[in-house]
């Protein structure tokens, strides 16, 4: 059941932004590095405004993952797979020389964006 896939697919999206959160707001500038941007007070500080939205994103990701409307999680699928192909092509296109980092999250990203399609699509 499609909905089984989605709500799973949720929960390990939470999981992974949950981490990603974690990793910017101790240590923006290794993120930062990882994806071979220089780093700046200002984008710093960007970071941990990004990693606190992704423990909101996280928190509700996990939760939405406990809804039985199936309308609900059709929607809330569909939203993540738009954001998730969004994160890996934009990571994909990052204004610097691609890194081995770069490339992995990108594919996590775009990996997550399959998961949700073929959970949408299946019956």
């Amino acid at each position: 059941m499609y909905q089984h896939g989605v709500k799973n697919t949720l929960k390990g999206g939470a999981i992974v932004f949950g981490a990603s959160a974690i990793f910017l707001l101790a240590a923006p500038e290794v993120f930062l590095e990882l994806l071979g941007l220089e780093d700046s007070p200002e984008l710093i500080w960007a970071m941990r405004m990004i990693g606190i939205t992704l423990i909101a994103l996280a928190g509700n990701m996990w939760q939405n993952a406990k809804l039985t409307n199936a309308s609900g999680i059709r929607f809330i699928g569909r939203v993540m797979f738009v954001s998730a192909l969004a994160l890996g092509a934009l990571t994909v296109f990052i204004p610097a020389e691609l890194t081995p980092f770069s490339v992995v999250y990108a594919a996590i990203g775009l990996s997550f964006a399959l998961l949700y399609l073929i959970n949408l699509i299946r019956k």
